[in-house]
Formats: structure tokens, C-alpha cells, sequence
């Protein structure tokens, strides 16, 4: 995100982050067990440099259920990965240009209505003539700068769908606009690309209007809002490029990081912090600089202007401020990322028969040392899986008499993901069917063992938690 047109980080179910995102639909019924990780597929690794499952387990008919557990926040943030994202949403649908959302947040109206009344004054004292129609020019105005914000935008998300890149939407709101991408470009040079394309077409829109401005009388309406229309792509332009996340300049000076260390964190981490910098030097800066601007015109500088000044800088601070601080959350999750493999975190499962008693399973679950029962047909061809939620609704005198299948859910072909999946992969395959659990099968098709969301969210929380 950007204050004034820039594109967002990337997220990644953030929501975005989120962003990125948008409620997500999630898994709320946690898996009834204990957040022991022991990992005992069907049968056992086969790749190299699998890691060894952990030996401690639990016995699958004598856990307990517990409450869900809480990921990590931010947009992309940074939200708990076996959920859903929400559909794009957050405000007033504009249109679907190139496939991509754009919304107009209520925020925007509010900003409509500010700069209204803002160039409506300027107005009175270039065109008195005018009268209340100014506000309607200035109306005008507002709805015009923020078509040039959204041009902005859409380069962002052009440059982004060239190199196959998702976009979640578009939205434009107070301060300017944000393109939600919601993976991150594959190297520095196309980082480089997908960050400078947005201020790059303020400038060109800039000179446009000012080459539409020349034949136009400067006393005029078309005069004063061509002029108006240039100076403010010039500030947009200007803006983006200061060299600090979560503008445009500091996903630039990020890439030009990336490029020289070889490592996104590193460029991450000096732009995030050259962000915090900047906006602190806004939140001192800007209304020293208009008070100096005002005492070299008139001599005098009202109370109200001093407020003004000071609250537009205080919120553009914590704006920057922000999004430097969700700029590094979201590289470290990206970090950790490939450690959530769903070979490790997969649990044994059993195979049993439709008409299995719950008894009878989970005695050859407890005997095999599994935590997953998964239910097959007389050809050994998974059908379903066992909930573990439902195995403690059921009292133990009456296991006996309860058939597994009343307990499963049927397995849908988006229900089975591959073992070899492993970070973002892994999370959108999840993210596509929400489910408690999921069938992890080889590539050969064989029944690897049974994965929890639970355990995936688990995983998640513990390695966000990790210092980087």
C-alpha cells in the first residue's frame, strides 16, 4: 500500500494480506487432539532428507477436544493459513478492468469531499465568478484526480498480470489507491519493474496535461484543472518515489537490495526501515516546511492551517509507519513459508471399511500408533475420512455400535493434496476446499497418511513466532 497510488505487498492469504486479503471460512471444527506434532505417515519417507518422524504420540481414542487456535494477524497480513480468503470486497464494485476488481472504499468519500471543499476555496480566489458552481468543478476535480490514481494502479496490476502474477483487486481509498498482488515477482529486476510502472505513468499523465494545458487560457476552468490535474500527478509521482516501504521507491530500493545481496530479506528489512525514517521526517518535515512556505508568502500562519498541517502529517506518518512495519511481517512469513511441508506434518493414518466399528478402529488406530483413520472400500480405495471432532461426541459404551462412516466426510478431489506439496503451494491447495482434514497421497496415488488443518495453523503460528 501507498499513500497515494502506489501498489500493495504482496499477500499471501492474507490478507492480505491483506491486505492483499476478505469472514474467511474456516475449519472451526479443530481436530480432537493434543498439539503433539508426531508425524507418522502410512508408511515412512521415502525422499532424501525427509526428516524423521517424531516418536511421542497420542492415542486417537483418548483425546480431547480443545478450542481453536489463533494465527497470526496483519494483511497478509498474515492470517491463519487453513482459512479462506474472503471474496474481494471493501467498498462500492467500479468495474472489472483486465479481470481485476476495483472497488472504491468509503474512505473515498470522505477524501472526495475534503478536496471539494479545499480546491472549491482555491477556486473562489482564481475564478470568483464562479460562485457555488466551483464545488461542482471541484467535484469534478476530485473524481478526475483519483481516475489519474487509478491509471496508476491498473500499471501496477498490468505489469503484475504480464509476469503471472495474481491480483486480488484494486481499491481506491483515503489517500490514494493500493493494488492488492498477492504473490511476490519472482527477482529483483521484476520487483524493480512492478514498483516503478505506477509512478512512471503519473508522469506521463503529468505531461500530458501539461501538454493539454498550453493551448488552454490559465484563467479558465479547463485551465485550472488541467493545471491542477498536472501539478497533482507530479505530487503522486514525486511521492511514490521516496525511497521507503511501503511506497513505490522503497519496493524500488528493496529490489535494488535484493539485487546486490541476493537475499529479498535483506531489501525487505532496509526499506521497511528507511520507511519508519521517512515517516517520521513527514510527521516533523511537512509542517515545518508549510509553515516556512506560509511565513515566505504573507508573513502569517493561521491556528487552523498549524492543525491542519499537523494532523494531514500525522496521518501520512502513521500511514508509512504502517506499512513498513506490515511489509516486514509479511517477508517474514514468506520466509518461514517453506517450512510447513505436508510430508512432515501429516499424520498416520488407518485404513478401515465402511461398516468398521468406531471401536474396532480406533483399537487398530491406538495399535498402529495412528491418528487418522481413513475409510475404504473392499478395493482398499479411500472413500472418506474420519472426523476426529465427531470420535469424542460419541460416548465410549456406544462405540461399539458406530459404524466409521457415520463419522466421515466424503472425500472431494481437492480433498487429497500430494505430499510433496510444501509453503504456498501447500496453503492454496487448503485454502481451495476448507476442510478439518485432508487426504496426503503420493504421486503415485497411495495413501500417505491423514493432514490436519489444525496442525498446518499450528505449525504456522509457531513458525511466525520464530525470530528471523
Amino acid at each position: 500500500m501507498d499513500a497515494s497510488g502506489g501498489s500493495g505487498q504482496p499477500r499471501s492469504g492474507d490478507d492480505e494480506p491483506t491486505e492483499h486479503p476478505a469472514d474467511p471460512t474456516a475449519p472451526t471444527n479443530d481436530p480432537t487432539h493434543h498439539p503433539e506434532p508426531e508425524h507418522r505417515p502410512t508408511k515412512p519417507p521415502t525422499r532424501p532428507g525427509d526428516p524423521d518422524p517424531q516418536p511421542e504420540h497420542r492415542s486417537l481414542a483418548h483425546t480431547e477436544p480443545h478450542g481453536p487456535d489463533h494465527g497470526p494477524t496483519g494483511t497478509a497480513d498474515g492470517r491463519p493459513p487453513a482459512r479462506r480468503p474472503r471474496e474481494p470486497g471493501g467498498g462500492l464494485l467500479m468495474g472489472r478492468p483486465f479481470g481485476v476488481p476495483v472497488y472504491v472504499a468509503p474512505s473515498w468519500f470522505l477524501v472526495a469531499a475534503l478536496i471539494t471543499w479545499v480546491f472549491g476555496g482555491q477556486l473562489d480566489r482564481v475564478l470568483p465568478e464562479l460562485g457555488a458552481l466551483r464545488y461542482l468543478v471541484s467535484l469534478f476535480f476530485a473524481v478526475a484526480f483519483y481516475a489519474s490514481v487509478l491509471v496508476h494502479e491498473l500499471a501496477h496490476t498490468v505489469a503484475a498480470l504480464c509476469f503471472k502474477l495474481p491480483v486480488r483487486r484494486i481499491q481506491l481509498q483515503f489517500f490514494g489507491g493500493v493494488s492488492e498482488i498477492e504473490k511476490e515477482a519472482e527477482t529483483p529486476g521484476r520487483e524493480f519493474v512492478l514498483a516503478f510502472v505506477g509512478p512512471l505513468l503519473s508522469l506521463v499523465l503529468a505531461g500530458l496535461f501539461y501538454l493539454a494545458l498550453k493551448p488552454v487560457r490559465p484563467d479558465t476552468v479547463p485551465g485550472v484543472l488541467l493545471a491542477g490535474l498536472m501539478i497533482s500527478n507530479l505530487i503522486v509521482a514525486a511521492f511514490n518515489l521516496l525511497p521507503g516501504l511501503p511506497l513505490d521507491g522503497g519496493r524500488m530500493l528493496r529490489a535494488v537490495v535484493w539485487k546486490i545481496t541476493g537475499k529479498p530479506m535483506n531489501g525487505t528489512v532496509a526499506a521497511a526501515w528507511v520507511g519508519r525514517a521517512l515517516a517520521l521526517s513527514v510527521l516533523v518535515g511537512l509542517p515545518l516546511l508549510n509553515n516556512s512556505a506560509a511565513l515566505g508568502g504573507d508573513g502569517t500562519v493561521s491556528g487552523m492551517d498549524t492543525v491542519t498541517d499537523a494532523l494531514l502529517a500525522a496521518i501520512l506518518a502513521a500511514i508509512i509507519w504502517t506499512g513498513a512495519g506490515n511489509s516486514l511481517r509479511m517477508a517474514r512469513l514468506r520466509e518461514h513459508l517453506p517450512e510447513l511441508r505436508a510430508r512432515t506434518l501429516t499424520r498416520r493414518a488407518v485404513p478401515v471399511e465402511t461398516d468398521t466399528p468406531l471401536s474396532e478402529a480406533l483399537r487398530r488406530a491406538n495399535a498402529a500408533g495412528a491418528r487418522a483413520l481413513v475409510v475404504v472400500d473392499t478395493d482398499g480405495h479411500p472413500l472418506s475420512l474420519v472426523r476426529e471432532a465427531a470420535i469424542v461426541g460419541v460416548p465410549e459404551h456406544r462405540r461399539p455400535w458406530v459404524a466409521v462412516s457415520s463419522l466421515a466426510t466424503d472425500l472431494t478431489d481437492r480433498m487429497r493434496v500430494s505430499a510433496e506439496l510444501s509453503g504456498e503451494e501447500l496453503l492454496d491447495a487448503l485454502r481451495a476446499a476448507p476442510a478439518t482434514e485432508y487426504l496426503v497421497v503420493e504421486n503415485t496415488g497411495e495413501i500417505y497418511g491423514v493432514l490436519s488443518a489444525a496442525d498446518v495453523e499450528r505449525a504456522f503460528v509457531k513458525a511466525m513466532a520464530r525470530p528471523s
